[in-house]
């Protein structure tokens, strides 16, 4: 499990200020804690984090110190300066159910022999204990044919008893379609023809 140090943060101080100085802004929340502790965190310590974990990651949050079994809430990108302003965390309770959400991918994609897969649906949101959080699925194409579909009840993570899919188990997840020859090609061979 990735760790990330953060530092309880001085209200006085404005979050422009600090995001200027090198750091994120954020917070940490939970049912068993009396009230929300504000944080800041080290920029390049929030990127490093953001390569490997995303929204819904669980990671270990050390607050001047104190650790926290958490969970990645909300990332705020700031798209004029590419980088991140702020990030949210939930403080994870072992026998609490907690919403979070799973990022789809798509696996042997290239191995399928007809079609090409369209991916509808990119994450799935659920309520499960901690310890039965997923982050991501990894979905296999590769035997799929035209004409299938995949919906979420037919994911794993559907199936698991310790999980509660919260997104509509009738949701096309991925469909195979045929390949469409572009126009262009076939108004080539007709002209070939007519010659």
């Amino acid at each position: 499990m990735n760790t990330l140090k953060a530092e309880k943060r001085d209200m006085t101080i404005k979050a422009k200020k600090l995001r200027r100085e090198g750091f994120v802004t954020g917070c940490i929340f939970g049912r068993e804690m009396k009230e929300s502790i504000p944080l800041k965190m080290t920029k390049s310590d929030v990127e490093i984090l953001l390569k490997t974990e995303g929204k819904g990651g669980r990671i270990r949050l050390e607050v001047d110190g104190e650790p926290y079994d958490a969970l990645i809430k909300e990332v705020d990108y700031n798209p004029l300066k590419g980088g991140v302003d702020e990030i949210d965390f939930q403080a994870l309770v072992s026998t609490e159910k907690v919403h979070s959400s799973a990022e789809i991918h798509l696996i042997n994609a290239d191995k399928l022999v007809a079609g090409v897969p369209q991916q509808m649906l990119h994450e799935v949101d659920f309520k499960a204990l901690p310890s039965a959080l997923v982050e991501k699925i990894e979905l296999d194409v590769g035997n799929l044919k035209v004409g299938d579909t995949i919906r979420v009840k037919d994911l794993d993570i559907a199936k698991d008893k310790d999980v509660d899919v919260t997104t509509d188990p009738e949701a096309t997840v991925v469909t195979v379609t045929e390949v469409h020859v572009a126009a262009a090609d076939t108004e080539e061979e007709e002209a070939a023809t007519e010659e």
